[in-house]
């Protein structure tokens, strides 16, 4: 199979999604030839993304322009649209003939439409999959600025070309997209690595691990965490925070996932991939609310019934009100960890709809 495999650079949550049915794909299919068409690092895809593949290194969709991790930056997604979608039916055609030209079995997209709409026009089978679409995500909060509404049309119009649009379970309920499909999670599961990570660093075998995880987009809080009696913090390199109770990632030097499988805490905003990864690790979750994200009832929900979890105030997380609501997630009976074995169902599709 020649795959060219389209992933959202909308944060890291995307690739969280699309990773595990890649490997799972290549798995079923040693021989398959798989572009990766993504503005996200070629470092960030080998670090999940295992085998070959060639990079097209530019970005398939827009996704939202970020302040940071929690705020939109509405002005400049605006103009980010507008910019993307001049000259529409020239760039849809522009890119079925590229990938008529690269000879393309099948297309794969989390979530980007463009080349869902250029597969369409070209003739070539393609399948979506994500828990989110960008459509219903920019119409929360785009709608009613000037041109947006030939916009969205155009991003629904992508992806209802699809041949199948697959939920990984928690996914927005989505009824404007055409023949979907659920199916199970979807998560890349990492090593449990406690032992050696408290013997490097001299912690005590009683000591909680607090993994911060934002999804891949910057977030520098607001203010420095409490320093909390037994408990270290696990922060990415721009956190602000610096004491004998913080460890960077940096220093840390081990992949994400092994950091979570070692892990009594993740710290963490509404996001699919942060909760359902936690989830299948059975690592109980504190979480910042995003009232305004369409996700948020959905993913939360989910979670509540499927994790362990808290939610907290963003100026609460670096309060002393902090060390309560760790001290009564801790004490929840722990859930079991989830199956989530939704990219080998997904990898099965993708090899059903071959030609």
């Amino acid at each position: 199979m020649k795959l060219l495999a389209a992933i959202s650079n909308h944060g890291l949550g995307h690739l969280a999604q699309a990773a595990p049915v890649l490997n799972a794909l290549r798995t079923l299919q040693p021989d398959l030839e798989l572009t990766i068409w993504s503005s996200l690092s070629a470092q960030a895809l080998r670090a999940r993304i295992e085998g070959r593949f060639e990079h097209r290194h530019h970005a398939a969709d827009i996704g939202l322009i970020m302040h940071d991790a929690m705020r939109v930056d509405l002005a400049a997604s605006h103009a980010a649209y507008q910019a993307f979608h001049a000259g529409w039916p020239d760039r849809v055609r522009s890119e079925a003939n590229w990938l008529h030209a690269r000879g393309f079995d099948r297309v794969f997209s989390d979530v980007a439409y463009l080349p869902l709409a250029a597969a369409a026009q070209a003739g070539i089978d393609s399948i979506a999959l994500c828990s989110l679409n960008w459509a219903d995500i920019a119409q929360a909060y785009l709608t009613g600025l000037p041109g947006m509404d030939a916009i969205f049309s155009d991003m629904i119009a992508g992806y209802r070309s699809a041949n199948s649009f697959l939920q990984p379970a928690p996914s927005m309920p989505m009824p404007q997209m055409a023949r979907r499909r659920a199916i199970a999670p979807i998560a890349a599961l990492g090593r449990n690595r406690r032992r050696e990570l408290m013997a490097r660093f001299g912690l005590p075998a009683t000591g909680k691990l607090a993994l911060i995880g934002f999804g891949g987009i910057a977030y520098q809080g607001k203010g420095r965490l409490p320093a909390l009696e037994n408990v270290t913090w696990l922060t990415p390199d721009d956190w602000p925070s610096r004491s004998t109770d913080v460890i960077s990632f940096h220093d840390l030097a081990m992949p994400f996932l092994d950091l979570l499988a070692s892990s009594d805490l993740l710290v963490t905003k509404v996001g699919y991939g942060s909760f359902v990864e936690a989830t299948a690790h059975a690592v109980p979750v504190l979480y910042l609310d995003r009232p305004d994200w369409p996700e948020t009832p959905y993913l939360a929900a989910w979670l509540a019934e499927h994790g362990n979890a808290a939610v907290i105030e963003e100026q609460a997380l670096f309060s002393n009100r902090l060390e309560s609501v760790l001290t009564e997630l801790w004490l929840q009976p722990r859930k079991p960890a989830i199956r989530a074995n939704g990219a080998e169902q997904a990898a099965l599709r993708l090899i059903e709809r071959r030609a």
